[in-house]
């Protein structure tokens, strides 16, 4: 079921996130960022801030009254703009992040708004490919990765967004 997560949810939603975009958990699912950064994807302080901000909302997936999926919306005014999309690393590949993106877009076009757009690391070419599949195109436009006490750099390759976006 997919419903709109609020501030009791962050401790779940930290730990969420994190298992599925870092350290050996994520390893477990395709969508790891392990070989690429190290440190947490997020934290509570970053998590409440993003809660407490009346442009953004946050869907979670549950079953069993479990959170096992999730998406940052964020209304841009024109776009919405689509983040941490998060499946539990042991359930990807079982439809939830499609399901996640669908209804994304559902918000979107009850917002009234003409596009999604989101920023996926450019060597994250799996991931890319994904999006593109579910009718993503890429904009051209790229944005360089922002380094901080958080995201720590461990690959070869610089690091840089690609911006994807759908139009509705």
């Amino acid at each position: 079921m997919i419903t709109k997560a609020t501030l009791e949810d962050i401790p779940a939603l930290v730990k969420l996130i994190n298992s599925a975009y870092r350290g050996e958990t994520s390893k477990k699912g395709w969508t790891t960022e392990a070989h690429l950064l190290e440190g947490k994807r997020t934290d509570e302080p970053e998590m409440t801030e993003i809660f407490l901000e009346p442009k953004n909302t946050i869907l979670k997936f549950t079953e069993n009254n479990t959170i096992i999926g999730s998406v940052l919306l964020v209304d841009k005014g024109h776009q919405l703009y689509l983040g941490m999309l998060t499946v539990s690393p042991e359930l990807q590949n079982s439809g939830i992040g499609k399901k996640l993106l669908a209804e994304a877009e559902n918000q979107a076009k009850a917002l009234g708004l003409s596009s999604i757009i989101m920023t996926v690391i450019s060597v994250r070419e799996e991931l890319i490919a994904w999006y593109k599949r579910h009718g993503y195109l890429d904009t051209g436009e790229r944005e360089v990765f922002p380094e901080s006490e958080i995201h720590v750099t461990i690959s070869d390759e610089p690091l840089e967004f690609v911006f994807l976006e759908k139009k509705l």
